[in-house]
């Protein structure tokens, strides 16, 4: 692993709620959503229910982006990450079982899990130097 997804992964894990942005037809939706990193797959893991806006787009338009942030009013520590990914519904059972273990309180709800495959990081750290970024880019690989 580079030491640049070391960072990002480093960032991620030290977090549990992403922001994911999904579009179709002109119509943006957005939502926050508890998440697991798998570092092999590069995914991240969610629960969302089939009737929300979102999950509606992503059946059309896979193509999603979204953050996850520090929040913080120190301008030298804000760090923040965006992505950009695909998203479909989880079949991988290696990826189930991580989620539940997480959550293992969201296994008595029974619900949908989605896998977001990422293709694009972007990690601003402003601990590195003001406006400090880290891009990992999948598909340049």
């Amino acid at each position: 692993m580079s030491n640049d997804l070391e960072k990002i992964t480093v960032f991620i894990e030290q977090h549990h709620v992403l922001s994911l942005a999904t579009s179709f037809n002109n119509m943006p939706s957005v939502c926050s959503a508890f998440y697991v990193y798998d570092a092999q797959s590069h995914s991240f893991v969610i629960a969302s229910s089939e009737e929300t806006l979102h999950i509606q787009h992503v059946k059309v338009n896979e193509n999603v982006a979204g953050n996850i942030l520090l929040e913080t009013k120190e301008i030298g520590k804000i760090q923040g990450l965006q992505f950009f990914a695909k998203m479909q519904a989880l079949e991988d059972e290696r990826l189930k079982k991580f989620y539940f273990k997480r959550f293992p309180y969201a296994l008595a709800l029974l619900p949908k899990l989605w896998q977001i495959e990422v293709s694009r990081f972007k990690l601003t750290d402003n601990r590195l130097g003001f406006g400090k970024k880290i891009i990992y880019d999948y598909s340049s690989l």
